[in-house]
Protein backbone atom coordinates (compact mmCIF):
# COMPACT_ATOMS: atom_id res chain seq x y z
CA UNK A 1 0.00 0.00 0.00
CA UNK A 2 2.55 1.94 0.47
CA UNK A 3 3.75 2.17 -3.03
CA UNK A 4 0.45 3.71 -3.65
CA UNK A 5 -0.24 6.06 -0.94
CA UNK A 6 3.46 7.66 -1.17
CA UNK A 7 4.48 6.68 -4.74
CA UNK A 8 8.90 8.22 -5.20
CA UNK A 9 9.16 7.76 -8.43
CA UNK A 10 5.57 9.81 -9.84
CA UNK A 11 5.98 12.09 -12.61
CA UNK A 12 7.22 12.50 -15.72
CA UNK A 13 11.14 12.71 -16.24
CA UNK A 14 11.70 15.61 -18.37
CA UNK A 15 15.16 14.83 -19.60
CA UNK A 16 14.17 11.50 -20.49
CA UNK A 17 15.93 9.59 -23.29
CA UNK A 18 13.52 6.65 -23.64
CA UNK A 19 9.47 6.60 -23.11
CA UNK A 20 7.45 3.60 -22.78
CA UNK A 21 3.61 3.58 -23.11
CA UNK A 22 1.05 1.31 -22.72
CA UNK A 23 -2.51 0.48 -21.66
CA UNK A 24 -5.09 -2.40 -20.75
CA UNK A 25 -8.54 -1.54 -22.49
CA UNK A 26 -10.17 -3.83 -20.19
CA UNK A 27 -9.39 -2.10 -17.28
CA UNK A 28 -8.13 1.21 -18.33
CA UNK A 29 -4.81 1.42 -16.70
CA UNK A 30 -2.48 3.50 -18.42
CA UNK A 31 1.08 3.77 -17.75
CA UNK A 32 3.89 5.56 -19.10
CA UNK A 33 7.05 4.50 -18.03
CA UNK A 34 10.49 7.13 -18.61
CA UNK A 35 14.07 6.36 -18.51
CA UNK A 36 17.50 8.05 -18.57
CA UNK A 37 20.05 5.38 -19.23
CA UNK A 38 23.55 6.59 -19.55
CA UNK A 39 26.64 4.42 -20.21
CA UNK A 40 24.37 1.31 -20.03
CA UNK A 41 22.72 2.06 -17.03
CA UNK A 42 19.27 3.14 -15.68
CA UNK A 43 20.18 6.20 -14.07
CA UNK A 44 16.82 7.68 -13.61
CA UNK A 45 13.48 6.79 -14.02
CA UNK A 46 9.65 7.93 -12.95
CA UNK A 47 6.24 7.25 -14.42
CA UNK A 48 2.55 8.48 -14.72
CA UNK A 49 -0.41 6.20 -14.64
CA UNK A 50 -3.50 6.27 -14.59
CA UNK A 51 -5.20 3.68 -12.81
CA UNK A 52 -5.98 0.95 -9.94
CA UNK A 53 -4.30 0.96 -6.45
CA UNK A 54 -2.38 -1.96 -7.74
CA UNK A 55 -1.16 -0.15 -11.58
CA UNK A 56 0.12 2.65 -9.24
CA UNK A 57 1.92 0.11 -7.10
CA UNK A 58 3.75 -1.64 -9.88
CA UNK A 59 4.50 1.42 -11.69
CA UNK A 60 6.19 2.33 -8.52
CA UNK A 61 7.65 -0.68 -7.48
CA UNK A 62 9.54 -1.29 -11.51
CA UNK A 63 11.30 2.09 -10.67
CA UNK A 64 12.70 0.95 -7.68
CA UNK A 65 13.87 -2.55 -9.31
CA UNK A 66 15.34 -0.84 -12.20
CA UNK A 67 16.73 2.69 -10.83
CA UNK A 68 20.69 2.01 -11.15
CA UNK A 69 20.69 -1.76 -13.07
CA UNK A 70 22.53 -2.29 -16.48
CA UNK A 71 19.80 -2.59 -19.18
CA UNK A 72 19.85 -6.47 -19.39
CA UNK A 73 19.12 -6.66 -16.16
CA UNK A 74 16.25 -4.92 -16.17
CA UNK A 75 15.16 -6.51 -18.82
CA UNK A 76 15.45 -9.46 -16.92
CA UNK A 77 12.93 -8.53 -14.63
CA UNK A 78 9.27 -10.08 -14.51
CA UNK A 79 5.74 -9.35 -13.75
CA UNK A 80 6.36 -12.24 -11.03
CA UNK A 81 9.60 -10.57 -9.89
CA UNK A 82 7.43 -7.36 -9.45
CA UNK A 83 4.57 -9.44 -7.43
CA UNK A 84 7.15 -11.14 -5.17
CA UNK A 85 8.78 -7.81 -4.31
CA UNK A 86 5.74 -5.90 -3.68
CA UNK A 87 5.09 -9.16 -1.20
CA UNK A 88 1.43 -10.15 -2.87
CA UNK A 89 -0.88 -8.95 -5.13
CA UNK A 90 -4.40 -10.36 -5.67
CA UNK A 91 -5.02 -12.67 -8.43
CA UNK A 92 -7.05 -10.00 -10.14
CA UNK A 93 -4.49 -7.36 -10.61
CA UNK A 94 -1.34 -9.60 -11.53
CA UNK A 95 -1.93 -7.96 -15.37
CA UNK A 96 -1.06 -4.61 -13.53
CA UNK A 97 2.16 -5.84 -12.87
CA UNK A 98 2.75 -7.21 -16.41
CA UNK A 99 2.13 -3.85 -17.84
CA UNK A 100 5.01 -1.97 -15.75
CA UNK A 101 7.04 -4.56 -17.13
CA UNK A 102 6.08 -4.16 -20.66
CA UNK A 103 5.98 -0.22 -19.78
CA UNK A 104 10.16 -0.44 -18.71
CA UNK A 105 10.22 -2.38 -21.84
CA UNK A 106 9.05 -0.28 -24.36
CA UNK A 107 10.72 2.54 -22.60
CA UNK A 108 14.20 0.63 -22.63
CA UNK A 109 13.14 -0.18 -26.39
CA UNK A 110 12.85 3.70 -27.29
CA UNK A 111 16.09 4.35 -26.17
CA UNK A 112 17.47 1.87 -28.01
CA UNK A 113 15.56 2.70 -31.53
CA UNK A 114 16.95 6.18 -30.65
CA UNK A 115 20.55 5.12 -29.49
Amino acid sequence: MDHFSNPKNMGELRDANGIGEVGNPRCGDLMTVYVKIKEGVVEDISFKTLGCVAAIATSDMICEMARGKKIEDTLNITFQDLVDELGSLPSIKVHCADLAQKGLKKAIDDYQKEK
